[in-house]
Formats: C-alpha cells, structure tokens, sequence
C-alpha cells in the first residue's frame, strides 16, 4: 500500500486533547522530591539547564587501548520541569545529544539540546505544554502537527555528515555530527513529511537502514540507503494495535513482536489509550524483505517489551532473538512517572529471553534468570548468527536502575558480569569492534554511568572478551548528566 499522511498520522485533534500540567506549586514538591535523592537514584532524571560546552574529561583509571578513536553519541531527556508546568513521565523531557569523543588516548564530552518546535515553545511560555508519552496536553500547546510535540529524545542514527535525533511519532531531527548543532527535521519524501520513525532502525553490514513507523494496526515500513536516500515506503496492516518501542530484522526478514499492551482507544497521553490483554499472548509477525505481502504469524505466551536484540536465521529456516522481557507493562503506563517523581517502583525488573521460531510454524520463549536490559551485539553481525547479548544488569524492585554490565552467551548458558556498585547508575553500552579483528569477542564495551558519590558522569572502556575485569580505562566530568536511553558509536 502507498502510504499517505492523511490516513496515517495521527490527528492534531487528538494531539491536542487536554489536561492541565501541574502548576508550579506541584513543580515545585517534585524538585524537592529530586533533591532529597540527591545522594541516591535521582540525579538519573535531573534537570540540565543549558548545553555542555566540550571539555576535556579527566582520566581516573587505566589507560585508552591502542586503536579506540571515534565518539559515542547518546540520547535521552534532559529537561522535565519549568515554573509554569512539568512533564509528567520520564519519557517527555528534551532531548539531550551527548558526545563522547575518544581519541589519543583522552576523552571529551559535549551535550547540546535538540533545538525542537517543542523546546522553543516551551522555553518562551516557561513551562511543559506539550502532549507525549506520558503527559497529557496543557491548553497553551499549539500543535499542528506531530513535529510540533516531537522531543527528539530517544536515539541515535549516523547517516552521512549528521546524525538523527530520534524520536517515537515524528521526524528524525538532523544534527551537525561534529558539532551537534541542529539542522532540522528531516523530510524522506514530500508526501511523507512528519511521517512516524522509530527510535529503533535496524541498519544491515552494508549500512541500508530499516525502520517502522507506527499507527495503530498499522505500520509504515521504510527502506533506507546508507546516506539516508529513500529506497522505499510501504504501510502494511498489523494483526493488532500493540504497543511498538522496538522490532528487529535477520538478513532476509523483518521481525515484528506484538505484546498484549494494546492499543484500544485514541487519546493523550498516548499511554492512557493502552490496555494490558491478559491471557491473548504475544504474536510475532515475520516479513520477507523483498515481498512484504509474503507473511508469516507465531504466537508466544504474554509478555510485555521495550526491547529486542538482533534477530538472525539458522540453516533450516529457525530464526531467533532475544528480548527483554517483562511481565507486563506498568514501567511504561505509571512507573516512568513514579521514577520522575522519585517513587520507587515495587516491581520485577526485565529478564532476558530467546524467542525460537520454527519453521514449521511453531513457536517458544525460552526464558532465564539473568536480569537485563538494552540488549546490544556486534554492529558487524547485524541479523547473522551469533553468540553473545551485552545488557545492562543489577535493576531491583526497589531501583529502577541498573548497576552492572553483563553478557550472555547463547552457544554455552554462561552469563559474565560487571557490577560498578551500588553508587553508579549504569547505562547502556554498545560493542565497538577492535580494528582489522574478525572475532565476536574481540571488541571493546563503551558506555557512561552517573557515579552518585560524586555526582559527575564517568564513561568507561572495557574489553568484551575479559568483562569481569572491569574497566580498562575511566574517564570522569566535570557534572552529572541524567541517565540517556540509547546511543551508537561512529568513527
């Protein structure tokens, strides 16, 4: 089907449904909450006031390995409370573009905002106005389309000179790779202007970018060149409405998990329009890249999912994934706003799974007790056959947030592990293979914890194949920057 925006995005109308944002009274009691967790979890969701001028990071522990030269870009909301009105959901903040730079040995960090409709909306008014996630729309918001309440907030995507700024139900916003300035939204066709992009594309060895864009029962599936060209735009029907953070993709097919946090009425926050459909399962829809009529359907028990790891094929036709899998979705309908308001939550972190689907049409999760989230791999093994699952470990029912590294391997049941303790907040990594190094493990762990001891964001270098190590090489700043989402590294 040839998409059009006209029976695709999502209406203005709905967009504009309105409650009123706290006032400044109920600011207030939440900027005292965050201080009062000062010394603990909070600072994970604190407000920064301005961009991060680049600056020189002071190394604290080991030495950068030989060979280690690129950045480390990261997205994630920055910026959640104004006077006149706060965000109430930790998925509505401004995004803030993070840079880690890696080179000579030595460190640099800068961090500009996303420089959004939303954002200067809300700076000249002083106050969250705008529609998201979680937080349902205040009067003041002028929306005229899904641009306009697009933060930019949750992922990153390296594609020529730029780097895109993604987001749930909107545009990729562009920005200068070296300087992080903002350049603008991104328009893959003129029809298609502020048509949805997920956070979570799914670029092949070669570089071609795939991606869903979500409506209901409905999706977009976009085909990219690695510049960024568009190769191709379909919309295809969806067996139901689920709610879609993530999908994943082997060499030759697109692999779409519907959980049973569905989709049932129209209205914001988008949240309040999901139920949990206890007892319907999990469906997973199987697309062949080259014929996306060509379609496929298993069904696994219930489970709720932010995220997915690449997905690859065996010979005889078994494809396979891992998942992190939760019970259901209560992070996502209240716990994200308890995390803002410093609650804790009282609920069973993630575990990580392997989804099996056979080729003869049967299908099994087969599950573990390894607590886990944002599953990475190897970026060269993107949808072929592997062994291991970085994620992040050590989230408790009392601490929304992680303290360990850990790596599964699929081919042995052996689980490795780093914990930083109980004074960082880790957050994820990714896998940057060792130059001219064909082999899995030879790859080094790059990512940041906030170190709540002495409130200041450190990045960390450790090596793949010795993870229990822990860190070859340490660098702190000079701040603390809230916790991001999801990043990539560039060279």
């Amino acid at each position: 089907m040839i998409p059009s925006r006209r029976s695709f995005l999502l209406g203005a109308a709905a967009m504009g449904s309105s409650v009123i944002t706290p006032d400044v009274a109920e600011a207030a009691r939440l900027l005292s909450a965050q201080d009062a967790l000062a010394a603990d979890w909070g600072l994970a969701t604190r407000d920064i006031e301005g961009d991060i001028s680049p600056h020189r990071l002071t190394r604290i522990h080991g030495r950068a390995p030989a060979g280690l030269e690129g950045a480390l870009y990261r997205n994630g909301p920055a910026k959640f409370r104004r006077p006149g009105g706060s965000a109430e959901h930790w998925f509505d903040g401004d995004g803030l573009i993070r840079k880690f730079s890696v080179a000579d040995g030595e460190a640099t960090l800068a961090a500009r905002f996303a420089d959004t409709p939303k954002r200067r909306q809300e700076a000249r008014l002083d106050a969250m106005v705008m529609p998201g996630f979680g937080t349902p729309a205040d009067p003041r918001a002028e929306i005229g389309s899904n641009d306009d309440a697009n933060a930019a907030n949750t992922s990153m995507l390296k594609v020529g000179d730029d780097v895109w700024a993604l987001w749930e139900a909107g545009s990729p916003m562009a920005m200068d790779a070296g300087t992080l300035e903002t350049r603008g939204f991104v328009t893959l066709r003129d029809d298609l202007k502020g048509m949805p992009f997920l956070a979570h594309p799914r670029v092949e060895p070669d570089g071609r970018i795939w991606n869903l864009g979500m409506n209901g029962a409905q999706a977009i599936v976009w085909r990219l060149a690695a510049d960024g060209t568009l190769e191709n735009a379909s919309v295809i029907p969806l067996p139901r409405a689920a709610y879609l953070h993530d999908f994943t993709a082997t060499a030759r097919h697109l692999v779409i998990v519907l959980q049973p946090w569905v989709q049932v009425r129209r209205t914001m926050p988008f949240s309040a329009g999901f139920d949990w459909q206890a007892g319907t399962g999990t469906q997973v829809l199987v697309l062949d890249k080259d014929n996306l009529d060509a379609r496929r359907l298993f069904d696994l028990p219930d489970f709720g999912f932010f995220h997915l790891g690449d997905a690859w094929e065996e010979a005889d036709g078994t494809i396979r994934f891992d998942v992190c899998a939760h019970a259901d979705m209560r992070f996502a309908a209240t716990g994200a706003t308890e995390i803002l308001n410093g609650v804790p939550l009282g609920g069973e972190p993630a575990r990580l799974a392997l989804a099996v689907l056979s080729p003869d049409g049967s299908a099994r999760l087969e599950r573990t007790n390894v607590v886990a989230e944002f599953p990475r791999s190897d970026p060269r093994r993107a949808g072929q056959a592997r062994r291991f699952s970085l994620h992040t470990a050590g989230e408790a029912p009392d601490r929304p947030f992680a303290t360990a590294i850990g790596l599964h391997d699929w081919s042995t049941g052996q689980a490795h592990q780093y914990d930083f303790g109980p004074d960082h907040v880790v957050e994820e990594m990714v896998v940057v293979p060792r130059p001219g190094q064909d082999a899995e493990g030879a790859a080094w762990l790059v990512g940041p914890t906030i170190n709540l001891k002495t409130r200041t964001t450190e990045l960390h270098v450790l090596d793949m194949a010795r993870l229990s190590d822990g860190p070859l090489a340490s660098w702190r700043s000079h701040t603390a920057l809230p916790a991001g989402f999801h990043g990539i590294w560039a060279e």
